[in-house]
């Protein structure tokens, strides 16, 4: 005969289970909005704005921290969930069953995160060349060098000051 489980362990392990997946709906939102805040920085880069490129990064190293602070809480809890005995009188319940559906879309979501920061990052990296290549430019022209001498090489002052404002 299958061992009978208690209402305490069956209330137990139905908090653990509820716990369990609000955590990993909470995760899976955390990266639902770092995706579009990756969509988002894509964008930025395209238009090669400095301050919105380096607003982005703030907020994500902002997400990136919160998914972490997330991950230190999913981890004991699904060690504690596969720590409890299955019940074999009660059958699993609908959210029990969800689980391993959420835990699939939530790796699926984490792997379409790492492609897109992927790609990000190329395309940062090839925007700072860019960038780079005009500082070079604009360094190595000689008339912006030369930018406050006249058209014959003498120095060019101000010879009238407005104190009036």
């Amino acid at each position: 005969m299958a061992a009978e489980i208690s209402r305490s362990e069956l209330s137990g392990r139905v908090a653990v289970l509820r716990r369990f997946r609000s955590m990993l709906e909470r995760q899976k939102e955390h990266f639902k909005s770092y995706l579009a805040l990756l969509e988002r920085q894509e964008a930025a880069i395209g238009s090669g704005s400095g301050d919105d490129i380096l607003a982005h990064v703030e907020l994500e190293e902002q997400v990136i921290a919160d998914i972490f602070a997330m991950q230190k809480v999913i981890v004991p809890l699904e060690g504690m969930y596969r720590a409890l005995p299955a019940p074999a009188s009660v059958p699993a319940s609908a959210e029990e069953k969800g689980i391993p559906e959420l835990r699939v879309s939530l790796d699926d979501m984490r792997e379409r995160v790492r492609a897109k920061s992927a790609r990000n990052r190329e395309l940062l990296s090839r925007r700072m060349t860019e960038v780079r290549a005009e500082m070079t430019a604009l360094r190595d022209n000689p008339f912006a060098r030369n930018a406050r001498r006249g058209a014959f090489g003498e120095v060019v002052t101000a010879s009238v000051v407005d104190l009036r404002g």
